[in-house]
């Protein structure tokens, strides 16, 4: 491996196992790492401290190890067995009424730039790094070491998630099929809810598995309440609260096709109180007359990727959560997300004050949502916890 150094005294954040070298920190290298390449880093007296991917940009190493050997034959089933058992521990893995779940979740299992979620045999993989996607195939064999038989498909997605300027070949398409396999989507579980999931042509893997835990609390809720869940996607929330006895349930997105998979769910589950909205979120609830639904979800798509977006993303985001307020019934409840990274936990609280506020209304705080156990935050790395929520009661 090419080694890299540090300028000096920059080690610390390797020392607290931070998984990331930002550019900033490097003195140089001995020798010249083509992007993707594995590199030992080493503080300025030439101590070792890790080794990991080297790229180009802010981030120059995503570090794959502080002991062990990436270079290794066992290095990747070893990382994908451990990542296995956490969600065989946690209840995922085996369970009876759940068959998907993220297997892989980047830093929060010590493979940054790596995500494999899993539906019922398929493992989906996207790499957000040019390590990973040069290591799908050593990737690939040991997914089939792991799962043996249960394992039915790989299919790489990764050309919406690779950086696109680095020359790679961005196709999607399956890394590995078992013999009788032959399909673009499935029937999943999740806490014995069905939904069809299309791994080629979804958002993201084919579903949002963060949400689970979420949904099963609005599944608890929802029971004779009118629902309104907006930015919807294929309907994982609206699922839950019909399934819970929702009085009705009304589901909009600006997606035609996943509009199209949402109808389908629904029907899958045999559910008729439902009616499903192919339109702008924040259009539908500016007609919304006040009091028409007494349970909300507002769980819209990253509106900051980056932190240039973040001033106009907290005033979007504040606007919605402002209508939504305005407008549920009294003693009504809404559940509100923001999955943009660069908004923190302390930020997303105070948009939504600042969008309670404005409307004059009594809002109470009743509970703190956060992804499931299969997206783990690394203790070292709380980057990750990227999905914050509120649940509120509003007088």
């Amino acid at each position: 491996m090419i080694k890299l150094f540090l300028k000096k005294g920059r080690e610390d954040s390797l020392l607290r196992f931070h998984p990331w070298v930002f550019s900033g920190a490097v003195a140089g290298m001995a020798g010249t790492p083509a992007e993707g390449d594995l590199v030992a880093v080493h503080a300025a007296d030439g101590t070792y401290l890790a080794c990991g991917h080297y790229q180009i940009g802010s981030i120059a190493v995503r570090i794959l190890s502080f002991s062990g050997d990436p270079q290794s034959p066992a290095f990747w089933t070893d990382a994908i067995s451990a990542a296995l058992q956490l969600r065989r521990r946690v209840g995922l893995y085996g369970s009876p009424d759940t068959d998907c779940f993220r297997l892989v979740h980047g830093e929060g299992d010590g493979l940054p730039g790596l995500i494999i979620d899993w539906y019922a045999g398929v493992a989906v993989l996207q790499a957000h790094s040019v390590g990973m996607f040069r290591a799908k195939g050593q990737i690939c064999e040991a997914l089939k070491t792991v799962f043996g038989d249960a394992l039915q498909a790989v299919y790489d997605k990764s050309s919406g998630t690779a950086p696109f300027n680095a020359g790679l070949q961005l196709l999607d398409g399956y890394l590995y099929r078992a013999p009788d396999f032959a399909k673009a989507e499935s029937v999943v579980q999740e806490n014995g809810n069905r939904f069809l999931v299309n791994w080629e042509e979804g958002q993201k893997t084919g579903f949002f598995l963060d949400q689970r835990d979420n949904r099963a609390l609005v599944g608890r809720y929802a029971s004779g309440r009118r629902v309104l869940n907006l930015f919807c996607y294929t309907g994982g929330f609206s699922i839950y609260a019909l399934s819970a006895g929702a009085a009705r349930v009304c589901s909009v997105d600006s997606s035609a096709r996943a509009v199209h998979l949402l109808e389908r769910n629904v029907a899958l589950g045999g559910f008729s109180a439902h009616e499903s909205v192919c339109g702008d979120a924040l259009d539908y609830l500016a007609q919304v007359p006040e009091g028409a639904y007494d349970l909300m979800v507002v769980d819209p798509p990253a509106f900051a990727k980056h932190r240039g977006a973040l001033p106009n993303a907290l005033r979007a985001y504040r606007r919605l959560n402002a209508a939504a307020i305005a407008r549920v019934a009294p003693g009504g409840l809404i559940f509100t997300f923001s999955c943009s990274q660069v908004v923190d936990k302390i930020a997303f609280a105070e948009l939504v004050f600042s969008a309670a506020a404005q409307t004059g209304r009594s809002v109470r705080i009743l509970d703190r949502l956060c992804q499931g156990a299969d997206h783990p935050v690394n203790i070292y790395h709380p980057e990750g916890e990227y999905l914050k929520g509120l649940l509120l009661y509003v007088e």
